[in-house]
């Protein structure tokens, strides 16, 4: 029995809010605005912009992102997008694949700033110098380094090869060390701008023109007009059921649908009496995961996806017939490829029915928030814009320069995202949020975290910490070590083909850095949890 029941470390509780991020120092942010009696919305833009400070590596204004936010008082549910454009200028004729991922050409229109602020016009009480007050005093003060931070720094850095600024303000200290203060005055300074200005300052101003410029003379793509034609807009949100429970996540371009047909295709069977990660449940996880996204690669691009078809509970019905119960089948992988692998999971036939990253979650009485936002990988594209402190992103990699795939790069389009924050309401009322960084992982260990706490019951911390299993393609997946090994030999004799994370004794960050909260039925007490695979902390007030 581990310390707290499954888990580590407790789940954090309490009745007024919570606040549970990627850091502590962020998470203190949006608890020191609720202390002021500021609401769910002021904590999420204040623990947006304090990651943008002390977790700059993976999220920041210069990024992109989407959130789920609820209210009970308003009786609304809506999803922001906040992902940004591929610049207009985009040519995939005049660019090779390392260059979207490295250096000024795989960016695309950023987004985080216009999103952080629209939704704090819309939701929040407080004024954006309030806001972004603990924030501008981590940038201007400086913070200590965490051990894991300079493990990331350490494996970012040499995506900074390519950007002078980049080295400066990251090696700026020497290298890397636990304890040791890391100052972004320029990110300060950029900061304040805002504050004086709001978000005209990048779409449209100065701090729009000395990015453009910035990345014009390096060869990049991005426009002042693609800042000044950027906006971030509301949608209503997909919804799904499972078990009862609704679940709502963001529409397209957001693939977080995936979770969805996932969770409808397992909906069939009796998976509490298999066990919790048993090698029957885990194998049935894997295949329902491999369905699902076969046809998120084969429709999430399509000019009219049929989104709404691919999570009904009918054509879940139909794919389930395709599930093998005791052998592993090939995935395609996470992306387009014009090689067909033999026995092949295929897409479905939706028609035949009458569709490096951060997450963090707030709560209040009334509201809750969640938010994945991300630069994409660490450091983004690795380009800092002299004077800005901001690091561009390097989404334009998600894209394909391949003529033939549905996701070709396409100046002016959004591309297909798979940051996915969830929520889940039982009897109409909140019941979950969950959400996790990963890339395509996103989409498989989002579902294990909500079946472990609405299936096996376990507390919104024991969730987020249980061991997880994620496809790759053909039939290897990644196992944390903690799985057990018989079980991990159990899957093995059903064909899959194990990769093993044992890095940090099974705790791998590659597998997500989730962030909850979950609610009590009976009280309405409210429980925080956060991931220790990162530098995760909740606080409850």
């Amino acid at each position: 029995m581990l310390p707290h029941g499954a888990a580590h470390r407790p789940a954090v509780c309490g009745t007024r809010g919570v606040v549970t991020s990627a850091h502590f120092l962020a998470s203190m942010a949006g608890a020191e605005m609720l202390l002021e009696g500021g609401n769910a919305m002021d904590a999420a833009i204040a623990t947006a912009v304090a990651l943008n400070v002390v977790e700059f590596y993976r999220s920041g204004l210069g990024g992109a992102g989407v959130m789920v936010v609820s209210s009970a008082r308003r009786r609304e549910r809506l999803a922001l997008d906040f992902t940004g454009f591929a610049p207009h200028a985009s040519d995939p004729a005049r660019t090779a694949a390392d260059e979207l991922q490295v250096g000024p050409k795989a960016a695309l229109t950023p987004g985080a700033l216009g999103g952080w602020l629209a939704a704090l016009e819309r939701f929040g009480t407080m004024p954006r110098d309030k806001v972004f007050a603990p924030a501008i005093r981590l940038a201007e003060r400086g913070f200590p380094l965490s051990l894991r931070t300079c493990d990331f720094l350490r494996l970012a850095l040499p995506r900074l090869a390519a950007s002078d600024e980049g080295r400066r303000v990251v090696r700026g200290g020497g290298t890397p060390r636990p304890g040791a203060i890391f100052v972004q005055a320029d990110m300060a300074r950029t900061l304040r701008q805002i504050v004086e200005g709001g978000a005209g300052v990048l779409y449209g101003g100065p701090l729009g023109r000395a990015i453009a410029n910035g990345v014009e003379q390096h060869g990049g793509w991005l426009r002042e007009s693609d800042l000044e034609a950027y906006k971030p807009h509301w949608q209503s949100p997909l919804g799904g059921n499972f078990d009862g429970v609704d679940l709502i996540i963001p529409p397209p371009p957001c693939s977080g649908w995936q979770i969805l047909e996932t969770l409808h295709i397992l909906e069939g069977f009796e998976l509490k009496s298999l066990g919790h990660n048993s090698a029957d449940y885990l194998h049935l996880f894997i295949e329902a995961a491999k369905l699902a996204a076969s046809d998120r690669v084969a429709y999430a691009h399509a000019e009219q996806a049929p989104v709404r078809s691919l999570i009904t509970k009918a054509y879940a019905g139909e794919r389930r017939l395709h599930l093998d119960r005791l052998r592993a089948s090939a995935s395609g992988g996470e992306r387009f490829s014009r090689d067909v692998l033999p026995g092949q999971v295929p897409p479905g036939r939706p028609d035949l029915l009458a569709e490096e990253t951060t997450h963090f979650a707030t709560a209040d009485t009334d509201m809750v928030v969640n938010v994945t936002q991300s630069l994409g990988n660490m450091f983004g594209s690795g380009f800092m814009v002299p004077g800005t402190g901001v690091f561009l992103n390097n989404f334009l990699a998600w894209t394909d320069l391949d003529a033939e795939s549905p996701n070709y790069l396409r100046g002016g389009e959004q591309i297909e995202l798979m940051m996915t924050p969830v929520q889940a309401f039982r009897d109409d009322r909140f019941a979950l949020s969950i959400g996790t960084p990963g890339s395509y992982g996103i989409l498989q260990t989002t579902p294990q975290m909500i079946l472990n706490h609405l299936v096996f019951d376990l507390n919104i911390q024991e969730a987020i910490e249980a061991p997880r299993v994620c496809t790759r393609r053909k039939r290897a997946i990644d196992v944390e070590a903690r799985i057990p090994a018989a079980i991990r030999s159990a899957l093995a004799t059903r064909g899959h083909e194990i990769n093993l994370l044992d890095e940090h004794e099974g705790w791998s960050w590659t597998l997500g850095g989730a962030h909850g909260i979950a609610r009590d039925a009976e009280s309405g007490s409210l429980a925080g949890g956060a991931d220790p695979r990162r530098d995760g902390y909740a606080i409850a007030i």
